[in-house]
């Protein structure tokens, strides 16, 4: 085991976090792209196509003299619509083709690596919604929630902080809008190859959950996945009829009996390795469905249910990675959310939250700030010394 630990690349090294930011940019990049093409009349399906060879297109352009470093989706794209929480990625062969429609609440989802260095992010908009237009009701306390929670999140992610600091201040964030966050959902450490590391930081735990998941401190040279998931309802997860497209190769072993599966395993193997991917990344999609079944049953694939809240709820979602070094927590995907265009009747009172939210996540911009604080009070003592 030590030995396995002393192998372990971490973002102490300078390569390390340049492959981690060069996904990021990559990943920020594709979500713009994919973020322009869900207008109304939209077919999901083609736009998680689209993210994904974007994806491909984007990861094969960098380090191309290292012919075995891997690199490519992390987290194939998902687009998942209003009440519909996660993994939502529909395959061609689905009965029914989801278009999006003016108003709809989407939620993109994706991430990317460079040598098993993993980058993801979640952004959420409105369909049709312009610049200058005012959203209002449950929609904007949901969008609001969820951004003040990431933020919040986002602050408290520094070496010595327990990660159930994190857990209660997104519940009060949430909680300030008459929000809820998804129960049980789970923010992971990413680590070289592994997209659900050890650590994780839980939201809305049940009381069951509060007993078995284990509390962790943060440390610097680690680096997470901080998702936020908000919903408008009671936050509770459900699975409904919508097949499972998203499935990830698992650590366990078994020898399959048929010769569809051992195919299918073989391919999952070499073409995704420890990372998540979509049923639609393979040439014959009914094979594909063949194949995954007896692997998922014997726990050497596990698949990413795609969750509901119900019906007339609405879930947001915003998720993004951060590198936990020396200097603080550098965030390496997000887009920039329009406080503005969104109005709710509710707003964070905890002092403890606001006090939060105004200091500065860039620890860059925060040690500016000291560095004029200290210049322009040098200046004040040499002035009043020379009166």
């Amino acid at each position: 085991m030590a030995d396995k630990d002393e192998s372990e690349k971490t973002i102490a090294e300078d390569l390390v976090v340049t492959k981690y930011k060069m996904a990021g940019d990559i990943v920020n990049r594709v979500l713009k792209k994919v973020i322009e093409a869900c207008v109304p009349d939209a077919s999901v399906r083609q736009i998680c196509e689209f993210g994904d060879s974007l994806l491909n297109e984007e990861t094969s352009k960098v380090f191309k003299k290292e012919k075995e470093l891997r690199k490519g989706i992390a987290f194939p794209t998902c687009i998942s619509v209003n009440n519909c929480i996660c993994h939502y990625s529909p395959l061609e062969s689905e009965p029914e083709q989801l278009n999006l429609k003016n108003g709809d609440v989407v939620k993109v989802d994706l991430g990317a690596h460079i040598d098993g260095f993993i980058a993801v992010v979640a952004h959420t908009i409105i369909v049709g919604a312009k610049p200058d237009d005012k959203i209002t009701g449950r929609k904007a306390d949901a969008m609001l929630a969820a951004h003040y929670a990431s933020q919040v999140a986002l602050r408290l992610l520094k070496p010595g902080n327990q990660t159930y600091a994190i857990t209660e201040a997104v519940q009060k964030a949430c909680e300030a809008f008459k929000c809820k966050p998804v129960e049980g959902m789970l923010s992971h450490q990413l680590k070289q190859g592994k997209i659900d590391g050890e650590k994780t930081i839980i939201q809305n735990p049940t009381d069951a959950q509060k007993k078995e998941h284990e509390k962790f401190e943060l440390e610097t040279h680690e680096v997470y996945a901080m998702d936020v998931l908000v919903s408008t309802g009671e936050g509770v997860g459900r699975e409904m009829a919508t097949r499972v497209s998203v499935y990830k190769k698992t650590d366990e072993t078994y020898q399959l009996k048929l010769k569809a599966s051992r195919m299918f395993y073989s391919e999952v193997r070499d073409k995704h390795g420890s990372m998540p991917f979509t049923l639609r990344s393979f040439t014959d999609e009914n094979k594909a469905r063949m194949g995954v079944n007896e692997c998922v049953s014997h726990k050497l694939i596990e698949p990413f249910h795609v969750l509901y809240e119900k019906p007339s709820e609405t879930v947001v979602q915003f998720k993004f990675t951060v590198l936990l070094m020396p200097n603080g927590p550098h965030k390496i995907t997000g887009l920039p959310f329009e406080v503005e265009q969104f109005k709710s009747e509710h707003s964070i009172e905890d002092p403890e939250l606001k006090s939060l939210l105004n200091c500065s996540a860039n620890p860059k911009a925060a040690k500016k700030k000291k560095k004029k604080a200290v210049k322009e009070e040098t200046a004040t003592m040499e002035v009043e010394a020379a009166a």
